[in-house]
């Protein structure tokens, strides 16, 4: 079956943001007493907060007490701290234009909330190019749990073969494939090559897809 649209993951993909990620985690964390290092939740971005805060520290979780006061500060960290200095990744917005020339739908699969992708967006410089979305608020597990790629699925009203996912963690390649969807994975995200055994393709950044465009997944339009 021809290509027809793509899913897009949004954090390391299409803006620099992992390591914000992983430092506002560190920082909520602090702010109610406990000590969790960069190095220890920065290989867990890409899932979903409610299932980092539980391997960072095992009693808590993101629905009562410190787990849930830790999950709003990395918000509100994200939005107010770090977003306004994140820069998108090379080549996204100019990817994003030779997709939608080619007439492939795009829909983005994200476990951010939606007031985190309004942010996220904008500093990937692409808030203009991306209206159908679905986030943490449409599934209810969080990635690696294929709920957020089952619900770009249905929203954007087409089946796991017409469809690929573009995205540059482990959790989306296990969340899309849960799915049924084929992930195209980018190296920018920070996570090694042995990571993506399950991608069918790996690229450095969107610009290196775009440089390669009539040889990638994408190019299957026909």
């Amino acid at each position: 079956m021809k290509l027809q649209g793509v899913i897009l993951d949004v954090d390391g993909t299409l803006v620099l943001s992992n390591d914000a990620h992983a430092q506002a985690w560190v920082e909520g964390f602090a702010a109610y007493g406990y000590d969790v290092p960069f190095e220890k939740v920065r290989p867990l971005i890409g899932m979903g907060g409610d299932k980092v805060i539980p391997q960072m520290v095992a009693e808590l979780n993101d629905e009562e007490g410190d787990g849930k006061a830790i999950s709003q500060k990395r918000k509100e960290l994200i939005i107010e701290k770090f977003s306004p200095n994140l820069s998108p990744t090379q080549g996204a917005r100019e990817l994003l234009l030779k997709m939608q020339q080619e007439g492939l739908q795009l829909i983005i699969a994200t476990s951010a909330t939606s007031e985190e992708l309004s942010h996220l967006l904008k500093a990937a410089k692409v808030d203009d190019l991306l209206d159908q979305a679905t986030t943490s608020s449409d599934a209810e597990a969080s990635k690696p749990a294929p709920d957020i790629v089952e619900a770009a699925l249905k929203k954007i009203q087409m089946e796991p073969t017409q469809m690929v996912m573009i995205a540059d963690t482990p959790y989306d390649i296990e969340s899309a494939n849960k799915a049924g969807v084929d992930v195209i994975a980018l190296r920018c995200g920070g996570f090694a090559d042995e990571q993506f055994k399950n991608a069918i393709a790996i690229y450095d950044h969107p610009a290196d897809l775009l440089a390669n465009y009539d040889t990638s997944p994408l190019s299957q339009t026909t």
